[in-house]
């Protein structure tokens, strides 16, 4: 006789692929012909924008590209000039055909940035970005429970799993317009040489079916002063937003949170303020508790039950946590003051070391100074960190790198000291399947042997109360009652075990 269990779906995300992808692109620019020639390049800087992203089915496709900001010395000895510029890049991710349009997560950091001369009029332009594109696909997951008319007989093995499961994933966009001035404790602009700004999330909370977030922006310049001074200058541009949600959820949802840059310009009015036009989108994944209730086991005393047995591939999140991580560089030699320091990061590389998985955290550091002698130059450091995290090498882990401001130089007895910080972002899942019964074939109830013993004295062991039960033809209850056990039996316990 077969014993078909019910069958009932539980929605969730299936993260499709996470995949980091690295692109170099190259740019041809000529200098202005109002522009003075060019001598040799000071300084390079950029900043990312994603533009665009497209779910096409079997993969999917990101736009965007890098502002690119060059400060030179002019040929004739005059004062530095900037030039900027766009290189474009598109990126795609190739996967299975899904059955649902699903969401895309991208995150893109500036892996380095430089400039060259070619020419008394010519600069080429190098970019490269680290993308990691991340797609969520909505399924419903097949799970069985047993019919409500089983034999009682047939004991079965059920396990109840407080997951959490990823729900629904989406992206909230908008727009800051904002006008800005220096303090006038600072030298005023005359001119804006490049520009930087960093979205950060300080503060984020689901109430029932909104997901609402608070944040910063943080904008960095480099400017000329009117007295033609260089000078660098970062301030804060608060925001609140919220995003309605496809459900209402209570206490124990929690979001996974990344902003993402999508427009930037800055230019100064002629009333000396800064006019400021910003684009962020808020890339979000909902993760709630489901309880999962499976029969993983079952047998009978009395006759001959065979299993059918399916693996349940469950998404869940096992841990999330963040911490803040302080480091930095030096660079050693002489020098005067420091104008401009510009952080050009990667994305953390895990390898896994037997029960640990190594993040290393390498960042480059462009640091715009004036030397011993007073003269205007650009100065690289590289920063190496590395951290250990204990994780089963069943599980996948997942490091982002959230912004907590602008790195800072300073000079120091040895030159010139980069104080640095992020916050990393851990997020755990497990790669274990579930064991789930989906059907038993059930034999004809069988006379039981009159030879066979009542009672059988074993040790416990390693041996579970259920597998015990099995092995001897008893139940779980009856060994129970039997040696008065409230919970497992210690390992060298022995136990008396009745015969059904």
């Amino acid at each position: 006789m077969e014993l078909q269990f019910n069958k009932s779906v539980c929605p969730c995300l299936r993260r499709v692929i996470s995949q980091l992808q690295t692109q170099e692109q190259t740019q041809e620019i000529r200098v202005p012909d109002s522009m003075p020639d060019i001598g040799r390049v000071l300084g390079c800087w950029g900043q990312t924008l994603i533009r665009g992203k497209e779910w096409r089915g079997n993969g999917m496709n990101v736009s965007g590209g890098v502002m690119v900001w060059v400060l030179y010395q002019p040929e004739d000895g005059s004062e530095p000039r900037s030039i900027d510029s766009w290189i474009p890049f598109q990126e795609k991710w190739d996967f299975s055909d899904t059955q649902r349009d699903g969401t895309i997560c991208v995150s893109a950091l500036l892996k380095s940035v430089d400039a060259r001369s070619i020419s008394a009029r010519k600069l080429m332009l190098r970019a490269v970005v680290d993308m990691l594109g991340q797609a969520f696909e909505p399924v419903d997951m097949e799970v069985y429970a047993p019919p409500a008319q089983m034999p009682e007989d047939i004991a079965l093995l059920k396990e109840t799993y407080p997951v959490q499961l990823p729900q629904e994933a989406g992206e909230k966009s908008f727009q800051m317009d904002e006008q800005i001035s220096v303090p006038q404790s600072l030298p005023q602009i005359q001119k804006i040489l490049r520009y930087e700004l960093l979205p950060e999330i300080t503060e984020q909370k689901i109430l029932a079916g909104r997901l609402v977030f608070r944040g910063k922006a943080l904008l960095h310049m480099l400017y000329r002063s009117d007295d033609g001074a260089l000078n660098s200058w970062d301030t804060e541009l608060p925001f609140s937003q919220f995003s309605d949600l496809d459900k209402e959820y209570g206490s124990n949802a929690t979001a996974w949170i990344l902003p993402l840059l999508t427009g930037l310009e800055a230019e100064l009015g002629e009333d000396g303020k800064i006019l400021i036009k910003v684009g962020i989108t808020v890339q979000y994944v909902i993760y709630d508790r489901t309880m999962l209730e499976l029969v993983e086991d079952a047998y009978s005393p009395f006759r001959q039950v065979d299993i059918q047995l399916a693996e349940l591939d469950v998404p869940m999140l096992l841990d999330a946590q963040q911490e803040k991580i302080q480091y930095g560089a030096q660079i050693r030699g002489e020098y005067e003051s420091v104008v401009d320091v510009f952080c050009q990061r990667e994305h953390p590389a895990c390898r896994q070391r037997g029960d640990a998985i190594q993040v290393e955290l390498p960042a480059q550091y462009q640091v715009l100074c004036y030397d011993a002698g007073g003269a205007l130059q650009c100065m690289n450091a590289r920063s190496e960190e590395m951290r250990e995290l204990i994780s089963d090498r069943n599980n996948d882990a997942e490091v982002h790198l959230l912004n907590c401001g602008f790195p800072k130089a300073s000079i120091s007895a040895d030159g010139i000291q980069i104080d640095d910080g992020v916050v990393m972002n851990l997020a755990v899942h497990s790669r274990r399947g579930l064991p789930m019964v989906t059907a038993l074939n059930v034999g004809e109830l069988q006379e039981a042997d009159p030879n066979r013993p009542s009672l059988i004295l074993r040790r416990a062991a390693d041996a579970r109360l259920w597998d015990l039960a099995k092995e001897c033809g008893s139940t779980v209850e009856a060994i129970k009652k039997t040696n008065q056990l409230q919970q497992e039996p210690d390992a060298d316990q022995l136990l008396l075990i009745p015969v059904c």
